[in-house]
């Protein structure tokens, strides 16, 4: 009787105190009703296990396990392990909290009348709008803010006659979107086709237009107001756009504007076309590193007329690839104006451009150099202010009418934090979709190479090409980058291996620091008291952050010779103090490359200076504790 009470109170014990170190309450703790054996239970021990001494944050990492429960973290265990979890794939996301692409069912609701659809979202249209006749179909605030956002237009308004639609502020401030239209207004006659506003301060755009007004008459498309402020992504493609249309006009409005790293693909665009009008004013302007690819674009066409004005304007370097361009074509008129006028100087590459063609005027105004082209059209070309040299005042090392992509605060000197120092903060937001990590239960059964990708992408229900697709390829890959001189790296998608890492590196006496929340982002702040981790001397520390993957997933890595610091961030008039913030300072560029973006902000080279940065939200640091 007596070993069965001791037994009791043994088990008692650990339900309820298997979270205190030190006396001290670190892990958040069970309540009577809590099951000791789910994952959160089960990385606290982990934690308690591993890690000596305490760590102020140590809640933060332990509020990002697995949400599942004790019996959907077994069944799930058991799926993976069998190769089994894309037959459970929607109930696997949702209960694991996992960033996931709905899979859209086939949609074959018929609307006979005009529809306004306003303030709609994640839908599948499937043969909507075929053979209309007139009228319009309306698309207002669709999307619109949403966290992931995925919707498919398939054979919609095929055949119709004089049909308009247009979508007003479309997929806006959402953060990962994926839009396709397939076969979109093929064979229409007439009508047009209206995108305003469209996935503007979008985080991860992507729009997938094939097959779009293909064997159309007259009908027209514009693009206005598209992808704004847009942050990286795989952009927008156009395959087979417009192909064997007949006087139909395209023009393509401040797209692309003010936005980083946007990619658009036009392959096979007007070809064959008759007569066609395309016009790009104000494309990629002002953006940063714009790679747009025109491929077999307008080949073969009759009397088309193309015309590139204001495109790239203001961007930050860039590249442009025209390839068979007009290639074949007959009477075709091609206007580039003030084209590729970059900051920084891009490049552009011509090749087979306007080849075999017949009667065409093709014309360059106020172009800029590093400019290729290959297999060029003798005839028909002119050259009007091209200019042969470039304007280097904004290049590497000037540091002071750098590119605005370089954000105020992302990058400065040790000497800012001191106290009393005014200093402009970066946006410290985490931008990523909200995951959870995976029990080591799970992940450890689950593929992670690029020698795996079909396996991973099979689990996960990405299609070829599609967004997932190349978010999956992407963190993949980077994962297997070798790492850079003196680099220690590790992807880790379980918390368990995140400690593992970190106390490697550093030992199993080591504290856990991210900066404490947002206030202050985008604003100037004052630094307030300032404290230097491990006595502000030289240390090793490991950085944790976030890559975007299903499930939450962090890039850490540890590099030599840097001091850490914590800073008290003060409001600018009131100096009331409103965060906390964990910055690391490189004390060796030498490594970096020259175009580094502390480099084109700070105004150096690679080993001159040392750059620091702050811990943004989500991403975290661990030091050796002092």
């Amino acid at each position: 009787m007596l070993k069965q009470f001791l037994l009791l109170q043994s088990f008692s014990f650990f339900l309820f105190n298997v979270v205190i170190v030190g006396g001290k309450l670190i892990g958040g703790g069970f309540s009577a009703e809590e099951n000791p054996f789910t994952p959160k239970a089960s990385l606290v021990r982990y934690w308690n296990k591993e890690i000596r001494g305490e760590s102020p944050r140590s809640e933060f990492l332990i509020s990002k396990a697995s949400p599942l429960n004790a019996v959907d973290s077994a069944t799930f265990s058991k799926l993976a392990a069998a190769n089994s979890l894309p037959t459970r794939f929607p109930d696997f996301c949702s209960a694991a909290n996992l960033f996931c692409f709905p899979d859209l069912g086939a949609s074959l609701e018929k609307h006979d009348d005009d529809v306004k659809f306003s303030v709609y979202d994640q839908k599948n249209f499937t043969n909507y709008g075929n053979a209309r006749a007139g009228g319009a179909d309306s698309f207002k605030n669709y999307s619109r803010d949403g966290n992931v956002v995925t919707d498919s237009f398939r054979r919609y308004s095929r055949n119709a006659a004089g049909h308009d639609d247009k979508f007003t502020v479309y997929g806006d401030n959402s953060n990962v979107v994926e839009e396709g239209f397939n076969s979109y207004g093929t064979f229409g006659t007439g009508g047009a086709g209206d995108f305003t506003n469209y996935q503007n301060n979008v985080n991860n755009p992507t729009s997938r237009f094939t097959a779009y007004s293909d064997g159309g008459n007259g009908r027209s498309q514009t693009f206005k107001t598209y992808t704004h402020d847009a942050n990286a992504g795989n952009g927008q493609s156009f395959s087979s756009y417009g192909k064997n249309g007949n006087g139909a006009p395209n023009e393509f409005a401040s797209y692309g504007v003010s936005s980083n790293v946007i990619g658009s693909g036009f392959s096979n665009y007007g070809e064959s076309g008759n007569a066609a009008n395309d016009t790009f004013t104000s494309y990629g302007s002002d953006g940063n590193v714009p790679q747009n690819n025109f491929k077999n674009y307008g080949a073969s066409g009759n009397a088309a007329v193309d015309t590139f004005a204001n495109y790239r304007d203001k961007a930050n370097v860039g590249d442009d690839s025209f390839s068979s361009y007009a290639k074949d074509s007959n009477s075709e008129k091609v206007n580039f104006v003030n084209y590729g006028q970059s900051f920084n100087p891009g490049s552009e590459t011509f090749t087979g451009y306007g080849k075999g063609a017949e009667g065409n005027k093709i014309s360059f105004k106020t172009y800029t150099p590093n400019s290729t082209f290959k297999d060029y059209t003798k005839n028909g070309v002119a050259f009007a202010k091209y200019n042969a040299s470039t304007t280097t005042a904004n290049t590497v090392g000037d540091g002071k009418t750098v590119n605005k992509w370089i954000e105020p605060g992302k990058f400065f000197r040790e000497s800012s934090l001191k106290e009393g120092t005014v200093i402009p903060m970066p946006d410290i937001k985490d931008k990523m979709p909200k995951r959870s990590f995976l029990p080591r239960s799970i992940i450890t059964k689950l593929p992670f190479s690029t020698s795996k990708l079909g396996e991973i992408k099979r689990i996960f229900h990405a299609g070829e090409n599609s967004t997932m697709d190349g978010i999956i390829t992407d963190a993949v890959t980077e994962c297997e980058r070798p790492p850079s001189v003196g680099e220690t790296k590790r992807c880790v998608g379980s918390a368990e291996d995140m400690i593992d890492f970190a106390t490697s590196v550093l030992g199993r006496s080591v504290v856990l620091r991210t900066t404490e929340n947002v206030a202050g982002s985008k604003q100037k702040v004052v630094i307030g008291k300032v404290n230097g981790i491990n006595g502000g001397k030289l240390t090793k520390a490991v950085s944790c952050h976030q890559s975007l993957y299903p499930y939450l997933l962090y890039y850490c890595h540890s590099v030599p010779k840097v001091r850490v610091y914590e800073a008290d961030l003060l409001e600018l008039n009131s100096k009331k103090k409103i965060n906390h913030g964990i910055a690391i300072c490189h004390m060796d560029t030498s490594s970096w490359g020259p175009s580094h973006g502390a480099f084109l902000a700070l105004g150096s080279k690679p080993g001159r200076i040392e750059v620091c940065h702050w811990i943004f939200e989500n991403d975290m640091n661990w030091a050796i504790a002092d």
